[in-house]
């Protein structure tokens, strides 16, 4: 890998991109187990309104990640589900999940240490800018 590696339009910072979306792997995830409607979406994930679940429906059916197929006898009947291409993400999903799930804590406390007023003071921060 060269150090061009993570320029704005090589492949590895689009798949950044769309991991970095705190809605995209988590609507991926709950479509692992096979399609779902919006409602059953929402239910499974919970926390997520319809806007921001409909947008993170259409930007990964954008990236060929996730299907929509409405049932021809009752259009409003909607499912989404994952492509092949989709499914491909779950195992770094799943990986990043692993490392939150074994570190999260750590990561926490740095960020709990670095908030406080004397850490703010030692590194050169403060509440007034």
């Amino acid at each position: 890998m060269t150090t061009d590696a993570f320029l704005a339009d090589c492949r590895a910072r689009l798949a950044f991109d769309l991991l970095s979306n705190t809605w995209n792997a988590v609507v991926l995830w709950a479509l692992r187990d096979g399609p779902r409607r919006p409602v059953e979406l929402r239910e499974r994930i919970g926390g997520i309104s319809s806007k921001v679940l409909t947008e993170t429906l259409r930007r990964l059916q954008f990236n060929g990640l996730v299907e929509r197929w409405s049932d021809p006898d009752a259009p409003s009947r909607v499912e989404y589900r994952l492509t092949a291409l989709g499914r491909t993400l779950l195992a770094p999903i799943d990986a990043v999940g692993a490392w939150a799930f074994e570190y999260g804590d750590e990561v926490m406390a740095a960020q709990e240490a670095a908030s406080t007023p004397a850490s703010q003071l030692e590194n050169g921060f403060s509440d007034t800018g």
